[in-house]
């Protein structure tokens, strides 16, 4: 298998067409800094910009019905059969998956270009060609003008991942509920779920100029708190993150009646109750400090890879009609011809980590990362994560990909999370919200207490 890998990964390189930094001297960028054009193939259409739903579309409906090109048929389905033919458009994770999984399909369909920011997040985007910078490290935001792209035009791997980092998603996101799954090992039947409430807090997400030290570095915050298994009710947890220094993270548990600080909860230190196939890191594909890796921009490809993923926000369908065993529904993906800026993180020869590397696979037009790989101490292929993308109409036509899903090659297993499947209720994305949950001094080890208490 390695021999294998090693080989998939030359073909794939030699794909790439567009050396790191180049997109710079191209003519035509979106504020975002894409290129507006088409592909000279035409499997990459021209950039069409932010489209609004169709008539009728209020939050609380599927959003699928109200998807213009809901009808749209596959144009060809990439399965063990025929992947060696498609090669040159995968990644090595999306060929073994393909290879490795009974059944694995991935239908591809036209590609649509429709991500876009709103005019207030496009035009602090321009600003930060010269606005934006990092410290000293290369690792940290020091300067930007929030919310928007804060490197349109990427010189480094750190440049592109803090993009994906820092995508405008609005000032807060609400699961209620969202179940966290993993599968059983292969040829088992018990499932890890886990559900409750959930809400991300983007303090850069409000409308106008906002920078780091506007928002006392804090980059973002959440809050989880179970309800189910009954093993694991009541107990609750908050993060705050920031761009200057290392997030902190306080945890409730009721069985103790007592809030307790956990210092190493970051990186790849293991989710509590996932029997370790869950790490703080590999939330939504990649999460918080980029600080133990090397991060290098390899360069631009065309890909297929999962877009306008609607079927995956469904919450009327039931959980496992679409997380199956063999893993996710291949009836609820979509997939379509993308341009993706590639970045690998290496790790530092100080640093520690369960990965010696990971590589991420990011949407030109909206920065988000629609694939990933881990790399295990011995370099071989581990992890492979996918995540699931729409435009989002209540932030004005951008898109997020909160639905992400995590393979083990290794132990046949996976995590899926971030989905509203089965969950009755759709995520909730907010522009602009008076909550008292959306401001800082909600994710705090004080407020945790009083929630947790009641």
């Amino acid at each position: 298998m390695r021999k294998q890998i090693n080989a998939t990964l030359s073909a794939a390189a030699a794909a790439f067409w567009l050396v790191a930094g180049s997109a710079a001297q191209a003519d035509n960028l979106t504020p975002a800094g894409a290129e507006g054009s088409a592909s000279k193939d035409g499997l990459v259409p021209a950039f069409a910009g932010r489209q609004a739903p169709q008539s009728g579309w209020e939050y609380g409906k599927n959003r699928a019905d109200f998807w213009k090109h809901r009808d749209e048929k596959a144009l060809y389905s990439i399965n063990a059969s025929n992947v060696d033919k498609y090669a040159d458009k995968l990644s090595p994770g999306q060929i073994q998956l393909i290879k490795q999984i009974k059944g694995y399909r991935m239908d591809v369909y036209p590609s649509h270009r429709e991500c876009q920011l709103p005019d207030f997040a496009e035009q602090n985007s321009k600003a930060n060609l010269t606005a934006a910078k990092l410290d000293s490290t290369g690792e940290v935001i020091q300067t930007a003008v929030f919310p928007g792209v804060a490197f349109p035009e990427p010189k480094n791997g750190a440049e592109a991942i803090l993009n994906y980092e820092m995508r405008y998603r609005g000032i807060g996101i609400e699961w209620s509920p969202v179940v966290t799954t993993v599968s059983p090992h292969p040829g088992g039947s018990d499932w890890i779920e886990i559900g409750g409430t959930q809400i991300f807090y983007l303090p850069t997400g409000k409308d106008g100029k906002i920078s780091p030290q506007d928002v006392e570095q804090l980059s973002a915050a959440g809050y989880f708190s179970a309800d189910t298994p009954a093993a694991l009710a009541g107990q609750s947890v908050v993060q705050r993150q920031f761009f200057d220094k290392d997030s902190d993270t306080y945890y409730y548990f009721p069985g103790q009646r007592r809030v307790r600080r956990m210092p190493a909860y970051t990186h790849d230190a293991p989710q509590i109750g996932f029997e370790n196939q869950y790490l703080m890191d590999e939330i939504n594909m990649f999460n918080g400090s980029i600080d133990r890796f090397d991060w290098k921009l390899i360069g631009k490809r065309e890909m297929v890879v999962p877009y306008d993923d609607f079927g995956m926000y469904d919450f009327k369908d039931k959980l496992h009609d679409v997380a199956t065993p063999n893993g996710i529904s291949p009836d609820h993906r979509r997939y379509e011809v993308h341009r993706v800026w590639v970045v690998e993180a290496t790790l530092k020869p100080t640093a520690r980590h369960v990965a010696s590397k990971k590589v991420f696979y990011l949407d030109e037009d909206s920065w988000l990362a629609l694939v990933g790989e881990d790399y295990d101490a011995q370099g071989k292929l581990w992890k492979v994560r996918e995540s699931y993308p729409i435009p989002v109409w209540e932030l004005g036509g951008a898109c997020d990909n909160e639905p992400f899903v995590q393979y083990d090659l290794n132990n046949g297993r996976y995590v899926f999370d971030g989905s509203s499947i089965g969950q009755g209720k759709d995520i909730h994305w907010y522009g602009q919200t008076s909550d008292p949950r959306f401001r800082s001094d909600f994710f705090t080890a004080e407020s945790l207490r009083s929630v947790s208490e009641r």
